[in-house]
C-alpha cells in the first residue's frame, strides 16, 4: 500500500505525507470474496477496515427483528470504526457483495498513534465523527420508512 493510495480514502486526506506514512504502516492489504463474512455483529472490535475496491453491506440485527442493511458500501467506504473507537465488540456485521480488497488496521494501533500524535488524533476522531453522523443519518430515515411501511400494512387476524 502506499501513502498515495490512503490520500485518496477521506478519512486520511489533508494528512501531510509523513502522517499519512505513519499510518500507512500500520495497514495490511486483504483481499475477501463474494459472500465473506468479514466480521459479526458482536464479534470483538479489533480493526477498522478502509474499502479499496468492491462492495460491503453492513447488516445490523435488532435483538427483536430481522437484519437491517444499513449502508452498501463501495471504493473509499470505512467501516469497524469500533475498534477505532476502543469499543469492545461491532454493532454490526459486515458482509462482501463482490470480491473486494480493504486495508486493515489494527484498532489499538491506530489509537495509540492517535494519544502520541493528538493532531492527527484529532483530524482523525473528526473525520470518524462525520462518517458515522452520516451512517446514523441514513439508518435513521431506513428505520422511519420502515415503520411508516408497517404501519400501514393491515393488522393481522
Amino acid at each position: 500500500m502506499t501513502e498515495q493510495e490512503l490520500s485518496r480514502i477521506h478519512l486520511f486526506r489533508g494528512l501531510d505525507p509523513h502522517k499519512r506514512n505513519l499510518i500507512t504502516r500500520l495497514a495490511t492489504r486483504t483481499a475477501f470474496e463474494a459472500g465473506d463474512l468479514i466480521f459479526s455483529q458482536g464479534q470483538p472490535a479489533t480493526h477498522l477496515y478502509l474499502l479499496l475496491r468492491g462492495k460491503v453491506t453492513i447488516r445490523f440485527k435488532p435483538d427483536d427483528g430481522e437484519p437491517i442493511t444499513v449502508t452498501v458500501l463501495e471504493a473509499g467506504g470505512v467501516f469497524g470504526w469500533s475498534a477505532a473507537l476502543g469499543r469492545g465488540r461491532y454493532t454490526s456485521g459486515a458482509i462482501c457483495q463482490e470480491p473486494s480488497e480493504t486495508l486493515v488496521i489494527s484498532g489499538a494501533a491506530l489509537r495509540h498513534l492517535c494519544q502520541v500524535d493528538p493532531e492527527t488524533g484529532v483530524l482523525i476522531l473528526e473525520r470518524l465523527a462525520e462518517v458515522i453522523a452520516e451512517r446514523l443519518q441514513a439508518t435513521h430515515a431506513q428505520v422511519l420508512a420502515m415503520l411508516h411501511q408497517g404501519m400501514q400494512q393491515e393488522p393481522r387476524s
